[in-house]
Formats: C-alpha cells, structure tokens, sequence
C-alpha cells in the first residue's frame, strides 16, 4: 500500500488529501450502517488512519450524528494530511481518550493503527485497544484493525476484534490469515479513486472462484484412466476409515479409477465399503504397513498418475519406514498427509530429493512436528511457517484452518476465502487428501490442484452445512457434496 499510495500521489498526481477524503466516506458509511442508538465514538491515533478518523467524524456530524473523537496521543503530534482534517473538523475538538468515554455508544469506529504496524501495541494504544473490546456497540476498524500486522495476520499483543473491517483499494493479506482474520469480522473493500495500472499486490492472495476453470473435464472420448488413477496407500487395523474417506472423495472429485494399498489384515473392511473402488493387499507387520510391501505399491504407482500417502497410516515403526521410503520412491505426483507427514518428522528437507511433484497437507500441530517447534508457533506466525516448510521441503504445503494456506517454494501463497465450522469434524482431511489426489491424477500443477482442491472443499462443506446445519455435518456429507464444490454457482 506505500507503494500504492506513493505511485498514485507522485505519479499520478492525486492530491493525498484526496485519498484520504475517500478513505474517510467509506468509513464513515460503514459506521452508519452499522450503528444503534447512541452517539459515534471515533477513536484516533496520530498517523494517517486517525486521519481517516477525522474524515468520518467530520461527513458523520455533516449528516447531523453526534459523534465524539477520542484522541490516545496529544494533538500537537498530528502531521501532514491527518493535522489538514483536524483544521477542517467543526463542531467539539478531540478529547483525550479515556475508556469511560465509550460507555452508550451507538458505534466505534477504531482509527488508531495502520497498515504499516507491526509487533506489539504500547500504552496508551493498548489500553484503548482493551477499552474498545470491553464495550458492546459494534466496531468499526479502519484498514485493518489495530493491532493485526497487515502482511501477516500475526497478533503479539492486544488487538481490535471489529464487526467490519473498512480496508482501502484492495483486500490486506492480515485481514485473511488467522489470528488475523478472527480480529476482522466481515471485510469491505473500498475504492478511494486509486486509477488502474497500480503496482501489484504481494505474492499472496484469496483463492477466487475462477480456479474453476482449470479444472480438467472428462472428455466423451475418454476413458476411466484417462480421468486419472490414483492410489491411496493408508490404513491399518483399526484405521480404516481414513483410506475409505480419502479414496471415496477422488471418486467423487472426478478420479476415474481407485485403488486402495493396504495391510493384508485391513483389507475386508476396506472391501465392504468401495463398491466402485479396487483394494489391495500389501504384507503387514503386526497390522501395519511394511517395507515388505513397498514394491508392490511402486508397482501400482506405476500405472497410476498421483499417490495419496498417509491416510490412517498409524505410526508403527514399520509403517514409518514404510511412508519415508515410499516417498523417496515413488516417481508419479504424491500427496502425503496425517501420518505419512508424521513420519517426517525431522526429516523434512528429505523430500527435496523427489523428482515428481510433492503436496503435504498438515494441520498446525502435524506442521510444528515438521518444523520441530511447538504448534502455538504455527498458529501465531501461519504465513512464515508454511513458506518454510515448503522452502525446507521443496513441496507445496496447504496448512489446513478457516484460512488454509497454500504455498508453493519460492512463489505466491494462496490463502482460502474462508472456512466453514461443518468441516470441524473427523474426516474431512482425509476427504482433502482425496480431492486433491485426483486433481494430480488429471495432471494439474501441483499448486493449482492444492488451491482448487482447498477451495471446493470449503464450497462443498458450506453446502453440507446448508442441508444439514453446521453442526451436523459429517466427513461423508462433504463427499456428498463435492459436485456442488466444483460448480460455478453451485451453491
């Protein structure tokens, strides 16, 4: 946005009190909506976004509201545009903020930090960010709310938790990435007469619905195989459901043909539930996957087009063997989740070594046992910690959440628009692995699968929720509703 913001003044030749004009009426339009009975409180700081505070107070009272303005620094310190709109405010100048001035607010609009901050707030912004939490009227955030660093979503101290968010020219990648994103509450892009032909945004972004496209479609003079084989080696007594879940979903996201690699012992289950699926029996030790079984799953990858390794997996020392050779191995496009990643553990930089395309889909405790650091790591630093992991890995790695990432080694993260509670239940990974399993099989990139393969799921579990409530849904739902995850209007 510096960039932004300086390329449309110096070279543009937009007056910067023009933008800030603008940025100042979307704000204050979001307050009206959003507000109740009760005067409007906006709480500034000394930057730019107070500036935008001021705006809003300004066209609010224009409109015959009552708002008051909190100030957390002395208004000696205002400069440049910010010092223009406090000359231009009429009406009761700024007060010092004191929580006691938000009591019966009708709304407020929080205008303390901006997109440039990051790290932790001090006083007396961090007590005002409290005060503002502790009230009950709606809040407001201008460009992002303070406290949330803009590039990362990362929160170190205390932060705004907003109604809306009002954020100026284009959507910040904070306002997406959790914590980030749970501090946002409903996003408002607004325009402030930035012309086209800005510099480009950073090298991440929402997954939009045109992904779609990429998807391949059957073709009529196609076959099963031409739809794309896939192989889902998993299970072992006891862990069954897994493979069926992963292996039911290719099916259902457009895989022609399926074959199940399992311990001998976990076979029948596995039988019982694919109707349309092939299984095969590998030997077993105890239950559990073996080395002894691995030439006959490169045996069956080599007539398949993507591999599916992990689901229900266990961690039996055999079976971990079993997964790091299988990926050193294997030479068609793999995907490795739940315990195939477990496996990994420690050893990340070993999948360097592949010469076909690699997909690994943690959660953040799998991620943090990768990375050998502790999981409340990945959770407050999403963004640097699935960049490293695929740096490290040479893979692309999607970190499952609401926001589920997607990062590709070297390149673009792509972030998804939102999660849904109907895929907070058991299964629903596995029902990932598969989806993407068969996007691989179809031949697309690795990262274009990971990216759409995120988003229909997230399409179908909305679905899913639609049909039967959020919090009724279940792995096998979602399966159910993969077509509509895929449709363009489909829900």
């Amino acid at each position: 946005m510096r960039a932004v913001d300086a390329w449309a003044i110096e070279e543009q030749g937009i007056p910067s009190l023009d933008l800030m004009e603008m940025a100042g009426l979307s704000l204050a339009r979001a307050a009206a909506r959003a507000t109740r009975p009760g005067p409007a409180r906006i709480v500034v700081g000394k930057g730019n976004n107070g500036g935008d505070g001021l705006v809003a107070a300004r066209l609010l009272r224009e409109e015959g509201r009552a708002v008051d303005v909190l100030a957390t620094a002395s208004l000696d310190e205002l400069r440049g545009d910010a010092l223009a709109n406090l000359e231009r405010l009429r009406g009761p100048q700024p007060t010092r903020f004191d929580p006691a001035g938000l009591e019966a607010s009708g709304v407020v609009v929080d205008a303390l930090l901006g997109t440039g901050f990051s790290g932790e707030p001090r006083e007396p912004v961090a007590g005002a960010i409290a005060a503002i939490n502790a009230q009950d009227a709606p809040v407001v955030a201008c460009d992002v709310p303070s406290g949330v660093d803009a590039s990362t979503g990362e929160v170190a101290g205390a932060a705004v938790v907003a109604a809306v968010t009002v954020t100026f020219h284009g959507s910040k990648v904070g306002l997406h990435v959790a914590p980030g994103v749970f501090h946002a509450g409903e996003v408002e892009v607004a325009d402030i007469g930035v012309p086209r032909g800005a510099p480009p945004p950073a090298p991440a972004g929402l997954i939009g619905e045109r992904i779609l496209d990429l998807l391949p479609r059957r073709r009529p003079d196609g076959s099963k195989f031409a739809s794309g084989t896939v192989v889902v080696a998993g299970g072992a007594r006891g862990l069954t459901g897994a493979p069926t879940m992963a292996a039911l979903a290719a099916q259902r996201a457009g895989a022609g043909y399926v074959q199940v690699a399992v311990p001998k012992p976990a076979e029948l289950a596995l039988q019982l539930r694919l109707l349309e699926g092939m299984t095969r029996a590998l030997p077993d030790e105890d239950g559990a996957h073996s080395l002894a079984g691995l030439d006959e799953l490169v045996e069956l990858a080599e007539r398949a087009r993507a591999v599916v390794l992990g689901p229900g997996l266990g961690r039996a020392e055999s079976a971990v063997a079993f997964a790091r050779e299988a990926a050193r191995t294997l030479g068609v496009p793999l995907l490795i989740d739940a315990d195939g990643l477990n496996a990994h553990a420690g050893i990340l930089e070993s999948l360097r070594g592949r010469s076909a395309p690699t997909v690994l889909t943690p959660h953040s405790g799998e991620l943090a046992r990768l990375l050998e650091i502790d999981s409340a790591d990945v959770d407050a630093h999403r963004l640097r910690c699935v960049r490293e992991a695929a740096e490290r890995s040479g893979a692309v790695v999607l970190l499952k959440g609401h926001d589920t990432l997607v990062a590709a080694p070297g390149g673009p993260v792509a972030i998804s628009p939102g999660g849904t509670p109907a895929l907070a239940t058991a299964g629903t990974g596995d029902v990932l692995s598969g989806v993407i399993g068969a996007l691989l099989a179809k031949g697309m990139d690795a990262f274009e699968a990971a990216a759409l393969g995120a988003l229909a799921h997230v399409r179908a579990g909305r679905a899913a929720a639609e049909s039967h409530g959020a919090d009724h849904v279940i792995a096998g739902d979602v399966i159910e509703c993969l077509p509509a995850g895929f449709t363009l209007g489909g829900l």
